[in-house]
Formats: structure tokens, C-alpha cells, sequence
């Protein structure tokens, strides 16, 4: 994936109701009137966020007679998906050493007794020991 595809990727995923109609596209094609049906605002603005969505290459739109469907082309959001994978062995390392760290917390943790400083008994007070 070039860098270019990438940028416009992600920026098309940025935005929350373009991801919520990736998400509806999930199922199945769809008409832009019922893409358009969950959300509250007019069809041209749910047809540009379709049009972001194409440019990006996230989805498709065919053409049978009046009816245009959009579906969903997952072969982008696997690319974004491999190019996060390469990156999640940072976050898993860093987990890791987290991890080792809160044991290593607890183990020092339990190895600590909190003591109760002795008091003299009745006793060693009248014998004045200690």
C-alpha cells in the first residue's frame, strides 16, 4: 500500500459515520437511502461520505438502473490491517515489560510485612526495660 492510499484510507476512517456505514456495508449492500436511514442528516451529506469512502477505495458503487449499490471492498481495510499488524510487536513488547513490571510490584508488595511497632507492656514499664 503506498503512502498515499494510506493517507486516504485512514482519513476516511477517521470519521465515525463513515466507519458507521462500513460497518452497515458489512452486511451487504445498500442502497445510499438506506445507508442514509440510521443517521440524521440529509442524502447528499451521506452520498459525500460515500464518495470519500470510494475515493479511499473502501467501498464500491455499481450501477443497475436507478439503483446504486454500495458495498463494502475489503481488500483496502486488510492492507490497513497488515500495515498495523507490523507495528503491533511494539505494543505487544511493551505490554510485556508492563507486565513484568506489575509482577515484579507485587512480588515486592507481598514480600513487605507491615509491622505494628511494639508497645511496653504493663510489666517492662514499672521495670523500666525495654
Amino acid at each position: 500500500m503506498t503512502s498515499d492510499h494510506l493517507s486516504s484510507t485512514f482519513a476516511a476512517l477517521a470519521d465515525p459515520t463513515r466507519r458507521a456505514i462500513l460497518a452497515r456495508l458489512a452486511a451487504g449492500e445498500a442502497s445510499v437511502t438506506q445507508i442514509a436511514a440510521p443517521f440524521e442528516m440529509s442524502m447528499p451529506a451521506v452520498s459525500k461520505h460515500l464518495k470519500v469512502l470510494e475515493r479511499a477505495g473502501l467501498i464500491a458503487r455499481g450501477r443497475e438502473a436507478q439503483w446504486r449499490p454500495a458495498r463494502l471492498e475489503p481488500a483496502r481495510l486488510k492492507e490497513v490491517a497488515d500495515w498495523v499488524a507490523h507495528y503491533q510487536r511494539f505494543w505487544s513488547k511493551s505490554f510485556d515489560r508492563l507486565d513484568d513490571y506489575l509482577k515484579e510490584m507485587q512480588a515486592q508488595d507481598a514480600g513487605k510485612k507491615i509491622r505494628k511497632p511494639a508497645t511496653k507492656t504493663t510489666e517492662e514499664k514499672k521495670d523500666g526495660s525495654e
